[in-house]
């Protein structure tokens, strides 16, 4: 699969040219839903990876956040995110990305996280590593818990749904060194990749906010499972990544919560 990303990696480098047309400029934006926006770069930046993705890989199926599924009869399809960060694009905050991954079945096989603002191209394929702007990445080493610098997000639908995160979100920052909010997922796990973050965790998630991501940091040692500890999660709608040292430390408070230990003082 390594022979796809050159080709996904041009079609996200073209789609991020048309995002920075738009970034920091007063635009268009619809709601989506209560907190949920869609702006006119996202459908811009759709219809380019769109459209090219059918030209390259005419038998691949598509699954876009915005247009939804393009159906073909072949095994791969790929799962694409035009702006992974809408709100913050639109708020002119300077964390977003672009995102394709390849699946063949449930199973990530190649992604691209692309962030055009400060030019970081993420890229990954089953077997053969995860890189950086060309160059390898592997996660952090850190192992204690207590010292771990998070992230995580929320769902769109917060505010209804009782699964909704904040309580989690107050256990982890008792027992971590912090917890933060950067509002991209595809950036929460290429930072994790990275090393910059130790881990992330998101109930309310769609394949294309993590097909990518979770390859990539699989890719660069660590582990990327579902908030129950599923290694097949992109079904599940949720997610955790780390860098696998971490990993049962992370999923034992999401399972026992507030009576999970708290690091000694």
């Amino acid at each position: 699969m390594s022979d796809v990303l050159p080709i996904a990696e041009a079609v996200a480098r073209r789609a991020g040219a048309i995002v920075m047309e738009g970034f920091g400029r007063v635009h268009r934006v619809r709601q989506k839903g209560a907190i949920d926006f869609v702006t006119e770069f996202d459908h811009r930046s759709e219809e380019v990876i769109v459209s090219a993705l059918q030209k390259e890989f005419p038998d691949h199926a598509i699954l876009a956040e915005e247009t939804g599924l393009h159906p073909r009869t072949g095994e791969y399809q790929w799962v694409v995110d035009p702006i992974d960060g809408t709100t913050n694009f639109a708020h002119g905050l300077p964390l977003f990305a672009i995102c394709l991954g390849l699946l063949r079945g449930n199973v990530p096989v190649a992604g691209v996280i692309y962030d055009p603002l400060h030019e970081e191209m993420y890229c990954a394929a089953l077997g053969r590593g995860a890189t950086l702007n060309g160059r390898p990445i592997r996660v952090s080493s850190q192992a204690d818990l207590g010292q771990a610098f998070l992230a995580t997000g929320f769902a769109y639908d917060i505010r209804t749904n009782p699964r909704n995160n904040l309580a989690q979100f107050a256990q982890f920052q008792l027992r971590t060194q912090g917890v933060r909010r950067l509002g991209s997922a595809a950036i929460d796990c290429a930072w994790t990749a990275l090393g910059r973050l130790d881990g992330y965790w998101e109930f309310g998630i769609e394949p294309w906010d993590v097909a990518a991501g979770g390859l990539l940091v699989r890719e660069a040692g660590g582990r990327a499972t579902s908030t129950d500890g599923d290694e097949d999660f992109l079904p599940t709608g949720t997610i955790v990544v780390s860098n696998g040292l971490l990993h049962e430390q992370i999923l034992r408070v999401l399972r026992e919560g507030d009576t999970a230990p708290l690091p000694e003082q």
